[in-house]
């Protein structure tokens, strides 16, 4: 069969990457073409459209950036209707993907959503629109399925989490078993994570280096994004003896870590589920927060605190993420052993709420896989 696969960041390349092993392992003729990035290409898919050629950040930026969004649309909805596929399979990046999903429903293409719309938090009357152009939504956090179910009469499936697996198999690749507790207690490094795309990192990496000053005995050490080039980072990092940077190994760098300083977003789930203390960062324009502020109804922006529903992680948020209340967190992180424990305690009721799913990228393609062979016309069988 033939899937047609969008996403438009670096965590939608990592889990369409998973997903596109396990329809292989089920479909072996399988054609795949996706928007994505290196991950997906390497698990067999073709690369139509590199998510760093996609990511706008903040109502302003997209503002600025609508004609590139509306022409990268246009080519889409072209490429997809060349390729033909027996299904579209769309992974979180709902400003983009929703678009295209409305479209495709009106073109008679069978839509599949993994990864859903954060619409809990914001916009939950798209909604509405979502149950009348998506055939089947799979969710991977466990409150997802209920808020679907009891708000809005739809029934979804839960695949569970996908980073469960990617964490484990990367444990087990750098021999970390089961009774490693993390972080390492003797470790001298920090981990400074600014996210994925150039404006968040301009925005929050100069902040979260200011703290190689005042920790001078720690080895600060920011983990590049894989869409950027090294030399981007080189001018932020240059004033700095203790700063160094890793491309490529981000969960290498957070297990040998004592903390991390992370923006907001999936790695700040990572890095709780991997067992390292961290602060979560996050600051954008002024004028994209303001709106935020009003439109987002939620408590809490990291996802460790969303799904364990409290103040697991802190949380500085645009005039909050600064100097000083780095510092003190840092220090908390640090020498607070009571806040230790008790962070540990968190981290342990974290994994075990998100590993009652079971294994997600193989659940998500057995019910994708199914869901085609449903609808295939029988077989005529000649006598």
């Amino acid at each position: 069969m033939r899937y047609y696969i969008i996403a438009g960041e670096a965590s939608g390349d990592l889990h369409g990457s998973n997903l596109i092993k396990q329809i292989k392992l089920l479909d072996q003729q399988a054609v795949i073409r996706c928007w994505g990035g290196n991950l997906m290409e390497e698990a067999g898919a073709e690369l139509i459209k590199h998510y760093r050629d996609l990511a706008f950040m903040g109502f302003a930026e997209v503002v600025k950036n609508l004609p590139t969004i509306f022409k990268n649309i246009r080519f889409c909805k072209a490429d997809i209707l060349a390729f033909q596929p027996d299904c579209l399979i769309l992974i979180d990046y709902p400003g983009f993907n929703l678009r295209i999903a409305e479209w495709a429903k009106q073109e008679g293409i069978k839509v599949i959503y993994y990864i859903s719309p954060q619409v809990w938090a914001w916009k939950a009357g798209r909604v509405r629109k979502m149950k009348e152009c998506i055939d089947k939504m799979l969710v991977i956090l466990p409150f997802e399925k209920d808020y679907y179910q009891q708000q809005w009469n739809w029934e979804v499936d839960y695949v569970g989490h996908p980073l469960m697996e990617v964490i484990e198999a990367k444990k087990q690749e750098l021999g970390y078993g089961p009774d490693n507790i993390f972080p390492l207690p003797n470790s001298k490094k920090i981990a400074l994570l600014p996210g994925s795309r150039k404006q968040e990192i301009a925005k929050k990496l100069p902040i979260m280096l200011e703290l190689a000053k005042l920790f001078p005995d720690q080895e600060f050490v920011v983990a590049e994004a894989p869409g950027q080039d090294s030399a981007f980072y080189e001018p932020f990092l240059k004033p700095y003896q203790n700063v160094a940077s890793v491309k490529n190994n981000t969960y290498e760098l957070l297990l040998e870590s004592k903390a991390a300083l992370v923006t907001s977003g999936t790695a700040t789930l990572e890095t709780a589920l991997l067992g390292i203390p961290e602060i979560v960062c996050y600051k954008g324009s002024k004028i994209s927060y303001e709106i935020a502020k009003r439109l987002v109804k939620i408590k809490y922006i990291s996802l460790v605190n969303l799904i364990m529903d409290k103040l697991v992680v802190k949380e500085l948020i645009q005039d909050q993420l600064n100097t000083v209340n780095l510092e003190k967190e840092l220090n908390e992180l640090l020498h607070n052993t009571s806040k230790q424990e008790q962070l540990r305690k968190d981290y342990q009721q974290l994994q075990a709420i998100l590993s009652k799913g079971g294994h997600a990228s193989a659940q998500a393609a057995k019910i994708i896989h199914q869901y085609l062979l449903e609808d295939q016309p029988p077989q005529l069988t000649l006598k």
